[in-house]
């Protein structure tokens, strides 16, 4: 935790990174109970977007992961760029940046497990911040050591290589490019390697195999960063406009490659990589347009306050119980609307003292540094 100044960034990227992580905090919650309760046609297709596929196929929900990670590589070129700027040995860059993806695994170690003793066996190694941890670290190191033209290449070449190895490859005893949940290369892979346990038994969605097409998720949000920072020849509409046809394009792609290779989030397929990094490029195109071109940017301080503490509240439910506080001081307010939407009005009030922890951190400039 550190007592100081956010590092100036693009206010819009902030706002984004805590759209994100308010459907983490009690929105996706809040859409439920309100399904439950009203049996609305709306609210009951909303719940169904903000729930994940079994296994192939795409909805809200299953961008939220991804959106992250992509807006980790957004803000590459405003924190690491900065460094090799300011002429800092890579070296040194290199090491803070392996020590961040480092922590975050351990986090990430802690969050599937808590902080108690147990078998090797009853331990979940795999995680999101795990996976974040590791997809964002390689994706920095090929941006701090390749040529903007390799890191390209390197895109191209993950994507590829990873439908490749899922193509020719299958689990033993399963034909190959068998997909599978028991019969795929990936899932056979970490069965077969990682130690303790998989969430889902014989698979698990933060795998191993699984997290080197991530490195491309944070790649692309790269790409979009330094188009944004370095491209002094564009105007700020006309980089919204690319970054939304960039998004575009990418939809395009990883849609028609789902013919041949599924969008599936467990898996990360290359095709879901593309889809969601397609989501991604839009809905920053959406923010950086409308808060720092047009800066209508009163609007997006709900957001911001989220944001900038994305981790922290991450975090917080493993060792806070924001249920029971929010209950406590609103159980009155619940009574008043009555049986039936008395988990909507509880739920509601969680993320309200969710967001007001965070807007006394943001007022203080704490922030939680990884």
């Amino acid at each position: 935790m550190s007592n100081s100044t956010p590092s100036q960034r693009l206010y819009s990227l902030d706002a984004l990174r805590g759209f994100d992580m308010f459907w983490i905090m009690g929105g996706e919650d809040f859409i439920h109970e309100l399904m439950k309760a009203s049996q609305h046609p709306a609210a009951i297709w909303m719940a169904a977007q903000l729930s994940h596929v079994a296994w192939n196929g795409f909805r809200f929900y299953d961008l939220i992961f991804p959106l992250f990670l992509f807006i980790s590589g957004v803000s590459t070129p405003y924190s690491v760029g900065r460094e090799v700027d300011k002429g800092i040995e890579n070296k040194k860059i290199l090491l803070r940046i392996i020590k961040r993806g480092l922590i975050l695994v351990l986090l990430g170690i802690i969050y599937n497990n808590g902080l108690q003793l147990k078998e090797l066996s009853h331990i979940r190694f795999p995680s999101v911040l795990g996976r974040i941890g590791l997809a964002y670290m390689f994706a920095c190191i090929i941006y701090l050591y390749a040529s903007q033209r390799f890191q390209y290449v390197w895109f191209a070449g993950i994507l590829i290589g990873y439908w490749l190895l899922l193509k020719f490859n299958a689990a033993p005893g399963f034909p190959a490019g068998d997909l599978t949940m028991a019969g795929n290369f990936a899932s056979w892979f970490d069965r077969s390697v990682l130690p303790g346990r998989l969430h889902l038994v014989i698979h698990d969605p933060e795998g191993l195999c699984s997290t080197i097409p991530a490195i491309c998720t944070g790649l692309l949000g790269i790409f979009a960063g330094n188009f944004l920072k370095n491209n002094t020849d564009k105007t700020p509409t006309q980089k919204a406009a690319f970054i939304a046809i960039g998004g575009i394009i990418c939809l395009i792609v990883g849609g028609t490659w789902d013919m041949f290779f599924p969008i599936n989030k467990n898996l990360w397929t290359s095709s879901f990589m593309l889809y969601a990094g397609g989501c991604s490029l839009i809905l920053l195109a959406i923010f950086y347009f409308i808060i720092d071109v047009m800066e209508y940017k009163r609007w997006a301080f709900f957001f911001t306050v989220i944001g900038m503490n994305s981790i922290l509240i991450y975090l917080s439910v493993k060792f806070i119980d924001w249920y029971y506080t929010a209950e406590g001081l609103f159980r009155w307010l619940g009574q008043l609307f009555g049986e039936n939407y008395y988990e909507v009005v509880i739920v509601a009030c969680v993320i309200l003292v969710k967001w007001l922890f965070l807007r006394f951190m943001y007022r203080h400039k704490l922030f939680l540094r990884v």
